[in-house]
């Protein structure tokens, strides 16, 4: 260590960073395990007896193996939603340890200062939130129908997994109807769809193609019953067997999924899908609003940090319980405001750039300043 008594200037990496990331990964370890586990007993608790009943066609109970797996797979989503809540605990459980064997008192007079003793907390913040768009680009997507298959063996039992309504749209302004889609098919065939209705989009022309199933086979969706018909001319229906128009566009079974996906739980998009449904849809206000999202939801573990570790410092004299709820105030505030802007966006209610950083500037900015104002 070097300099002045009233300011010491420490090396990065040294024994006293080691010992506060200890400590921290310790706390993160106890707070992860404390969220992530009372989501899980409480979903199970009301989930669990659907979920071990015998299926609807009778037959065993589903299995348990299916179930530990569905939850194991489950706790990634959860992660990335309670990821910045985690981070915070952590580094205020941290904190308070420090300032309960005053150890804080210590390491301030002997010349450290506030934000140079909280240095490594906030920098494992930082890789916390590469490691959460890390984790939805590479993982996220491949997990999510495993999981989605689990779910639905054990809602609802036998029978190959379907999904009703799914609406699919093209670049050009295609759409695509699905009556049924089901991801696995039936039978030893690929995907398959009942119900195909598509209005196909060409320069201006339209054209209403109708199939009463679509099956992936080599790479393309052969049609049963397919009839194409130019809109508001008056010749006759010409029958089809491909739907090459639209295969020109990208549906493959993946993309229907991800619509789907989409409509019913779009928060858990990765960011290359939503980029992929934009490309699509670009002035739809919900992908533009979740591409600003996925950008600035993960700064949250920096940006709670930077405004919960300077109040632990101000009231450094209460009760550890006192300091730990003032952490949890601050997570409603930022969760709420992030709630709100980011449902306005989605809405159409407000800017989807106003919706995706509002509430990371507000926050940040106070953060910094509370954060630059601790004692030295």
């Amino acid at each position: 260590m070097k300099g002045s008594s009233s300011s010491i200037r420490l090396r990065w990496g040294g024994r006293l960073d080691r010992y506060v990331i200890s400590h921290f990964v310790g706390s993160y370890g106890t707070a992860l395990f404390l969220v992530v586990g009372l989501y899980l007993v409480l979903d199970m608790a009301s989930n669990v007896g659907d979920f071990l009943a015998p299926e609807r066609e009778g037959g065993a109970a589903t299995g348990s193996s299916d179930l530990l797996r569905y939850y194991l797979l489950q706790v990634p989503f959860l992660f990335l939603q309670v990821a910045p809540f985690v981070t915070l605990l952590a580094g205020m459980f941290t904190v308070n340890r420090l300032l309960k064997k005053n150890e804080v008192t210590a390491i301030l007079a002997a010349g450290v200062s506030a934000q140079r003793l909280t240095g490594p907390i906030l920098l494992v913040g930082l890789v916390l939130s590469v490691g959460m768009f890390v984790l939805r680009e590479t993982l996220i997507e491949a997990l999510a129908d495993e999981r989605d298959r689990l779910h639905w063996s054990l809602v609802e039992g036998a029978g190959e997994r379907s999904y009703d309504n799914v609406v699919v749209h093209g670049e050009s302004g295609s759409l695509v109807f699905l009556e049924e889609y089901f991801p696995e098919g039936r039978g030893e065939g690929g995907p398959e769809a009942d119900g195909v209705v598509a209005i196909l989009a060409d320069r201006g022309d339209y054209a209403r193609l109708d199939a009463a199933r679509a099956t992936w086979i080599g790479g393309g969706w052969q049609l049963e019953g397919g009839e194409r018909q130019e809109l508001g001319a008056a010749a006759a229906s010409v029958p089809v067997d491909r739907l090459e128009e639209v295969e020109d566009l990208g549906l493959d079974p993946e993309l229907v999924l991800t619509y789907r996906r989409a409509s019913h739980e779009p928060l858990e998009l990765s960011f290359a899908e939503v980029g992929r449904l934009m490309q699509r849809e670009p002035e739809d206000m919900t992908y533009r609003t979740l591409w600003h999202y996925h950008l600035t939801f993960p700064l949250a573990n920096v940006i709670l940090l930077l405004v919960g570790l300077p109040l632990l410092f101000q009231y450094e004299r209460g009760r550890g319980a006192e300091r730990l709820a003032l952490g949890g105030v601050l997570c409603v505030f930022f969760f709420a405001a992030d709630f709100v802007f980011r449902n306005l966006g989605l809405a159409g209610g407000l800017s989807p750039l106003l919706a995706g950083w509002t509430p990371v500037l507000g926050f940040g900015s106070l953060g910094v300043g509370l954060f630059g104002g601790m004692r030295p």
